[in-house]
């Protein structure tokens, strides 16, 4: 064999699982599409749980020296705070919620695979298609642009090749859609702000506005729309949305991302298909409000690593493959939920039914119980 584990996809969820299983003394192949690094800030929210995971690995503590630890967030409406959410009592070791731009999430994760086997991840190299003879799993590798090919063995296949997977076409797994009528324009500008190291979420009669602090000085805005964005939205476009909504005016010279996107969310009705397993957004696309995707694939990594190690040792595995599956599939309806409870939370409404809305928040968020239940929920407790 290659290897006796193959991953398909070197995101952070591939590339988490591959130090994981290094750690253990797997031999790991990961096979990654992309020959450079998407520089965008892209996922930046990594929470408890996940640090928790991390810190196993080894980089939770570089990636916190990095990061922003965000303690505190605050609603907001009509200028005024109407509620606020600590994250002090989530978690012992992380009481926070740690904001790190996914580039250089994935680079420390990079950097931890290479120290374990500096051969391990294979750029430029596309997973095709897979055979599984019931006792190995065979992989096509496509590289150079389709020019040249190679073939791969391994005792397992870990797909984890993101949201559009095509692996996951290629197994032939039926999913569970749903789109949203979610809209949202984001960006990353420097942080002219009085808020610190506190996200925002201001509760507008237009839709919500997002607010959260990155490292070097910036701040991301997210703003929810009401169909979505046109070809010709830019920064300028996105400031005068935040100011028209919050007051303040980030500056657009200082854009350094821009994204737009529309909800939708999708769950593999199958992600353990004999020797192969979806992982990460390949198995579940959860919306971005809320942070949970990456987080929650790093948490169905951690889940699998000791059933591969199992499998690979030669124990009887097929429980715990169906019950890994239907508890990760269990965590991801949960998380959708979660997310679409979020959604709705940003969503216009007329302003009485707004002051409604903005009055119960604010009522809930002064009970400590509730208050700590929240935040909990929030941080994927």
């Amino acid at each position: 064999m290659d290897a006796e584990v193959l991953i398909a996809g070197g995101g952070p969820v591939g590339l988490y699982l591959a130090a994981a299983l290094l750690q253990e003394g797997v031999s790991v192949k990961v096979f990654e599409q992309r020959q450079t690094r998407n520089r965008h800030t892209r996922a930046i929210g990594i929470h408890p749980p996940a640090l928790q995971a991390l810190a196993v690995i080894g980089v939770a503590g570089s990636m916190v020296q990095e990061g922003i630890r965000i303690s505190t967030g605050l609603a907001v409406s009509g200028g005024k705070t109407v509620g606020t959410m600590e994250f002090g009592a989530v978690s012992k070791d992380f009481p926070f919620v740690l904001a790190l731009p996914q580039f250089r999430t994935e680079q420390l994760l990079e950097d931890r695979v290479t120290a374990l086997d500096p051969g391990a991840i294979i750029r430029g190299a596309n997973v095709t298609t897979v055979r599984d003879d019931g006792g190995n799993v065979k992989v096509e590798v496509e590289s150079g642009s389709g020019a040249t090919h190679r073939s791969a063995t391994a005792a397992l296949l870990v797909v984890a090749d993101g949201a559009r997977s095509r692996l996951r076409g290629a197994l032939q797994v039926p999913v569970y859609s749903t789109t949203y009528p979610d809209h949202y324009l984001m960006g990353d500008f420097d942080d002219g702000t009085h808020y610190g190291h506190k996200a925002v979420l201001f509760l507008e009669p237009e839709g919500i506005v997002e607010s959260f602090p990155l490292p070097g000085g910036v701040r991301r805005w997210v703003v929810r729309l009401g169909q979505p964005a046109g070809p010709a939205a830019g920064p300028q476009e996105l400031a005068e949305l935040v100011r028209c909504r919050t007051g303040f005016l980030p500056d657009a010279a200082s854009n350094s991302m821009l994204s737009a996107f529309s909800v939708r969310s999708t769950i593999a009705r199958r992600t353990v298909m004999g020797r192969s397993v979806l992982l990460g957004d390949a198995a579940h696309e959860i919306s971005p409000i809320g942070g949970q995707g990456m987080n929650l694939g790093w948490l169905d990594a951690k889940e699998l690593l000791p059933v591969v190690c199992a499998a690979l040792a030669g124990k009887p595995t097929g429980r715990e493959f169906r019950e890994f599956e239907k508890s990760r599939q269990k965590a991801a309806v949960l998380a959708r939920r979660q997310a679409e409870v979020n959604m709705m939370l940003g969503r216009p409404l007329p302003s009485r039914l707004l002051g409604i809305r903005t009055a119960a928040i604010g009522a809930a968020a002064a009970i400590p119980a509730v208050n700590r239940w929240a935040a909990r929920r929030f941080t994927m407790h």
